[in-house]
């Protein structure tokens, strides 16, 4: 039974390109970190590369598509607020010249003291990037907390796609709080030393010394307004562990947008020493939600800090801390992961806790009964020979993943038993997929599709490499059967949140040239027996991939200058034997390499239908391929329509709740209304209700759009766009169906649609329909 048990779990590990080279080393630990909305962070010694995985329908080439953006290093170094620059400045010069050389020398040699480096090298790069969950920006994607190697915690968002802006520095923040405080935490504590004693110009510096940083999951906080009106407000939490073992929990309001969106900022005191790594603990139990911080030292102990999350509906919190291991074994904590699982033999919600712990990885089951909380621990050993460099978790199934420099990955699946549990392990040799290699870090993407390694040179003939070259490199973790059960199944029901399994799926239509079976079959059942557009998103999408699959490749890249004639006159050169068949293979192995060479996105193919044919070959096979283009694209239309129409009938019963007379919208009710009713073939029973009910409330009034150049009228004839009488062309928000009449407007991520800016005149309830994703793929709009 427990080799069978094993062989279930036997993983098959493959290796997807591209592999994204950096410019500059890793740094810090844990140098990577993926998003949950598909971005890789990759700290490195200048700025953290960002590797943004897209799923992209519009693109033909089998390669992962990557969009690469960067955070740079501040320009400047960071220098902790301790008290007047005055003052600090004759403290400085006073430790560096001190006769006695425990203080000069321990003064020199410090970089918190020093970031600047003078004679010592300067400290450039970050140490730890951390990714808040989805829904935090003003685009509802995740935030980026960079912790730089000189002590600088920053939060960044991508706003615009290409940009990284910095919108708050917490060090500066949180140094001038202390400032203000004098250097105690609360008014109770005893009053601090002079800043001249060597031993408070320590303690100054190690309260407001970052050594990790971590989100909490989204929560709600009430707000009361002026009306005495109490709303929901989206707020989440940020803890930043420092090294005297203080931890300062930052409180923001969602969306964040900067210092002004900072609610609250409090100190706890966590009493371990050489503190080194962080993680929220977030319990579920009965509907009433706990929450904790897990702290590790660099001696060994963990535990578990009470968090009082004061305002924040539905949370309870620990009346004293729990011990989770109380050994000072000397093993430094290196990673800590919280997984919530649900334990099918208690029949309750639980709490795995990870932690690598030198070559061992320390484990913690936490559960609670009514006995109160039951604390079960072991440690799982041989797992490596070397330190545990990057340990990452999948935490839809709990499966852990750990890797030591030497190339080598361990797999950890936990399987519950009636006491605790117990973990299934084996190893993934990244040697037998990439060769001899290195490794520095491993994460794993949020479905658990793929694992990202960032990999250097091994050993080549018993000797190191001369210069190492720092790349980002991707294995699957599942196969394509697997994916497409993990996508049909799913309760997210959202192709954006999952485009790591889709990347997957859409890999095998574009080698296969075809949508298996099994897969469309599952996915009609699907859409008969349930009423979700989830599935006809998935349709699109699959169709989608599988028009791209018939289309041919260009045999150059369109924008590279030819060199035909270049190649005329060597063919010409006396004494080169060159053919025509010759010159014909060079054409395509220079093609082959340059897409070979193109680390980025893969080579876009707008080709129509038609276009695609004069690619084909002659050998009679026309005919059949136009005939399968053409009912491909019938098919992508008609879904496209349909999930049009599910949309409009959405946008309708908006209106129809949120209006008492249809005049104070400017949504295009009638031209919507009108189009919907004007396929003969279309019968939708509840969508003839909802018109009826808005006609008669409408009361045979059109209140059309007009065209601000010229004001004539705005027919509803097309979904994408309208035309005026003129000939002046406006494109329409595809999330209200209003003409977009401005220069400026905001497309998905895949380029499927368009949509509007909101105004200040626009109701709440247009506002929120504005922030919906693409109809089509399910992407966040910018």
């Amino acid at each position: 039974a427990a080799a069978a048990a094993s062989a279930g779990f036997r993983l098959t590990a493959v290796r997807r390109e591209p592999a994204v080279r950096l410019q500059h080393g890793a740094s810090g630990l844990e140098p990577l970190a993926w998003s949950e909305d598909h971005r890789v962070s990759v700290s490195t010694a200048r700025s953290i590369a960002v590797l943004e995985q897209l799923s992209d329908v519009h693109s033909g080439g089998q390669d992962m598509v990557i969009h690469r953006t960067a955070v740079p290093a501040p320009a400047t170094a960071c220098t902790l607020k301790v008290g007047p620059k005055k003052e600090v400045a004759e403290c400085k010069e006073k430790f560096a010249s001190s006769v006695d050389p425990t203080v000069s020398q321990m003064f020199m040699l410090d970089r918190v003291f020093n970031p600047e480096g003078k004679s010592l090298t300067p400290m450039r790069g970050f140490k730890y990037s951390s990714w808040s969950p989805l829904g935090c920006d003003a685009n509802g994607r995740c935030l980026l907390a960079a912790l730089t190697m000189d002590n600088r915690l920053t939060i960044h968002a991508n706003l615009n796609r290409l940009q990284w802006v910095q919108l708050v520095d917490l060090t500066e923040l949180y140094g001038e709080r202390l400032f203000e405080a004098s250097y105690k935490l609360c008014k109770a504590d005893t009053p601090c030393g002079e800043l001249g004693d060597f031993p408070e110009f320590q303690r100054r510096h190690s309260m407001q010394t970052p050594v990790r940083m971590e989100w909490s999951g989204i929560c709600t906080t009430q707000q009361v307004k002026h009306n005495n009106e109490c709303r929901d407000v989206g707020s989440v939490l940020l803890a930043v562990l420092f090294e005297n073992g203080n931890i300062a929990v930052w409180q923001f309001q969602l969306p964040f947008l900067g210092k002004e969106s900072i609610t609250s900022c409090n100190t706890i005191e966590s009493g371990i020493s050489s503190p080194s790594v962080l993680s929220w603990w977030e319990y579920e139990h009965n509907n009433r939600k706990m929450s904790g911080l897990i702290v590790g030292s660099a001696y060994g102990p963990v535990k578990i800090i009470p968090v009082n999350l004061k305002a924040v509906k539905g949370y309870f919190t620990l009346r004293q801390p729990v011990v989770l291991w109380q050994e000072m074994d000397q093993l430094p904590v290196h990673s800590i992961k919280c997984i919530p699982l649900y334990h099918p033999y208690q029949k309750c919600s639980c709490s795995l806790v990870v932690a690598a712990r030198g070559p061992y990885v320390f484990w913690c089951l936490l559960l609670i009964s009514k006995a109160g909380l039951n604390v079960h621990n072991s440690h799982v050993t041989g797992l490596h020979s070397l330190p545990i460099v990057s340990m990452t978790a999948d935490k839809q199934n709990g499966t852990v993943y750990t890797c030591s420099t030497d190339g080598k990955v361990r797999q950890l699946i936990p399987i519950f038993t009636d006491v605790a549990l117990k973990f299934e392990h084996q190893l993934i040799k990244l040697s037998e997929v990439f060769g001899c290699v290195r490794t520095h870090g491993i994460a794993v993407s949020p479905c658990g599709a793929y694992l990202a390694v960032i990999t250097t040179e091994g050993m080549v003939n018993g000797l190191h490499p001369v210069n190492k070259n720092y790349q980002v490199q991707f294995v699957t973790l599942k196969t394509f059967e697997e994916a497409a059960a993990q996508l049909l199944e799913s309760s997210v029901q959202n192709l954006f949140r999952q485009v790591d399994l889709t990347d997957l799926v859409r890999w095998k239509i574009l080698k296969d040239k075809h949508i298996p079976q099994f897969l469309q079959e599952a996915l009609d059942k699907k859409i008969e027996s349930c009423g979700s557009t989830y599935f006809w998103r998935f349709k699109l999408f699959l169709l989608r991939i599988l028009y791209q699959s018939m289309q041919k490749a260009p045999s150059e890249v369109t924008w590279r200058p030819s060199h035909e004639d270049a190649k005329i006159l060597i063919s010409d050169s006396p004494g080169m034997g060159s053919t025509e068949d010759d010159q014909e293979e060079g054409t395509s192995k220079q093609a082959s390499k340059q897409s070979l060479g193109d680390t980025g996105k893969g080579v876009d193919i707008d080709d129509t239908a038609e276009d695609s044919l004069h690619h084909s070959s002659d050998t009679g096979g026309r005919e059949p391929m136009v005939e399968k283009l053409l009912e491909i694209q019938a098919q992508i239309e008609a879904v496209e329509m349909h999930l049009t129409r599910e949309h409009m009938k959405r946008v309708l019963g908006e209106v129809y709740l949120h209006t008492w007379i249809t005049e104070n919208t400017s949504i295009p009710t009638r031209g919507v209304c009108d189009f919907l009713m004007s396929d003969d073939g279309y019968d939708d029973r509840t969508a003839r209700v909802l018109i009826g009910h808005i006609l008669k409330k409408m009361n045979k009034q059109t209140f059309p759009e007009h065209c601000s150049l010229c004001k004539e009228i705005l027919p509803f004839t097309d979904r994408k766009q309208a035309v005026c009488s003129n000939g002046h062309i406006w494109l329409r928000c595809f999330l209200t169906y209003q003409s977009c009449q401005s220069l400026v407007y905001r497309r998905c991520l895949l380029h499927d649609s368009i949509a509007r800016h909101p105004t200040p005149e626009d109701p709440e309830w247009i506002k929120r329909l504005l922030q919906g994703p693409c109809t089509f793929c399910d992407s966040p709009v910018f």
